[in-house]
């Protein structure tokens, strides 16, 4: 590999000719490699819109001529649009503030700023990755908004959609199922009749709460650390700087934004972070409980509840000549593992602000994009390839609901809890059905107890 010297505070470092980044992006990656993660696209594309904006309003202040504004802001919507994607290259476990990736970022939009008017990338002239890149701002301002502006742009474009349409299928099959009878369980064990409509609707309506209290984090995820620089203070940033970037990040994504009214909480703590991880993790418990009743009630074919039959998707067993896993729901149970223990990691981080910074900050935005990611193609695969196709056993619905002993309970107002507990006793011990026996004892005139069981 043919190597460039760069040169910064501690001297000369070596670096890929081929590289946009410097000599700072290359001292992280020699001091962290750790696990070969990288910081999340959309994070990455969070930062590259703070840059662009920055870089505009910058110019406008008179703080950065025209030309070096231009190049620096088309070099940042490159960077937004997915070009240079592989020169982001700090991993993860690096410095808690994020500083490596903000100069990583710095640097690539320097050198590419650089040989847009030169034509040779690389270098410091006439660009600066501080002095005009970073003008007016702190990793430890930029890394918090930026993690701000991508989790609430994820979480808008792509979360709430796809759990509305999660939400969308789940109602059609409330819909559709909604005078099929069947037996409600408690305990695992038989409990007195529903529909399968009532059971889809209560799946339905976690997903309905669960984009409630997505939309509610809109709140606190648009206010944003921006103009607090290194400690909260605004040191080097001019004053109308934040609030200019700002409403220019918010008109290009549409978003509420706005500078947070204390900015040494902004920078020292993570509580918003924290929060949406939480309301992550709820969606992930949620997605857990409706995937594991959906594979229960689709167990068998032959000998499970089989009350519901699911899309076979592919073979089974390397084994088993026929057999058909759920395999959408094991997957969907899986993700929420995984998002909860994401939510543990960023728990954890957000317990890292100590004085006047959180250190912690990369592997909180690493976990909870992740999260938001993983949530967001789940409830589409979960409504698409499995809610979508779900069809209903009727004659097993009805089978159940005949033989269940909890048809008892239907008795009690009538002839008194004891003796109906009586009745469910030996219809167990009998096998017969607990309809069948009421009618042979005469506890009731037969057209009453026929409508009561019907």
């Amino acid at each position: 590999m043919e190597l460039r010297d760069e040169i910064d505070a501690f001297g000369i470092v070596k670096v890929p000719e081929a590289a946009y980044y410097g000599a700072q992006t290359q001292r992280a990656v020699d001091n962290f490699p750790v696990s070969g993660l990288r910081m999340p696209l959309e994070l990455i594309q969070g930062l590259a819109l703070i840059k662009k904006c920055a870089a505009i309003v910058n110019q406008n202040l008179g703080l950065l001529p025209v030309e070096l504004s231009d190049a620096i802001a088309r070099s940042a919507q490159e960077v937004f649009d997915g070009k240079f994607s592989d020169q982001f290259v700090v991993d993860v476990f690096q410095t808690g503030s994020g500083t490596s990736t903000n100069m990583n970022m710095n640097e690539v939009l320097a050198s590419r700023s650089n040989e847009i008017l030169t034509g040779k990338k690389g270098g410091k002239s006439p660009v600066h990755p501080n002095d005009h890149v970073n003008l007016g701002q702190s990793s430890n301002d930029v890394i918090p908004s930026a993690l701000h502006i991508a989790t609430l742009v994820q979480i808008t474009d792509t979360l709430i959609p796809a759990m509305t349409k999660l939400g969308q299928f789940l109602k059609m099959k409330a819909n559709e199922f909604k005078n099929i009878r069947k037996i409600g369980r408690t305990h695992l064990q038989d409990a007195v009749p529903i529909t399968l409509g009532d059971e889809f609707s209560g799946y339905a309506g976690q997903i309905e709460r669960n984009l409630n209290r997505l939309r509610s984090l809109e709140t606190r995820l648009g206010e944003l650390a921006l103009g607090g620089t290194a400690v909260g203070t605004g040191i080097n940033t001019h004053p109308k700087f934040s609030g200019k970037v700002i409403d220019l990040i918010a008109a290009e994504t549409s978003l509420p934004f706005w500078e947070t009214t204390n900015h040494f909480q902004a920078q020292a703590a993570q509580d918003t972070a924290v929060e949406t991880s939480g309301v992550l993790r709820t969606i992930a418990v949620s997605f857990s409980k409706i995937a594991n009743d959906i594979r229960w009630l689709a167990s068998g074919p032959r000998c499970g509840i089989g009350e519901i039959t699911i899309p076979a998707l592919q073979p089974g067993s390397s084994i088993m000549p026929g057999k058909v896993n759920p395999v959408i729901p094991e997957s969907v149970l899986q993700v929420a593992m995984q998002v909860i223990g994401n939510d543990t990691a960023v728990m954890l981080g957000g317990q890292a602000g100590t004085f006047e910074l959180n250190v912690a900050l990369p592997v909180i935005a690493f976990n909870l994009l992740q999260s938001v990611r993983l949530l967001s193609k789940t409830a589409v695969l979960l409504a698409e390839k499995c809610v979508h196709g779900i069809t209903a056993n009727h004659e097993k619905c009805a089978a159940y609901i005949e033989k269940s002993l909890a048809l008892a309970t239907a008795l009690v107002p009538h002839i008194g809890y004891d003796r109906a507990a009586a009745i469910a006793k030996k219809a167990h011990e009998t096998g017969k059905t607990v309809k069948a026996l009421a009618i042979e004892e005469k506890v009731l005139p037969e057209d009453t107890l026929n409508n009561l069981f019907n």
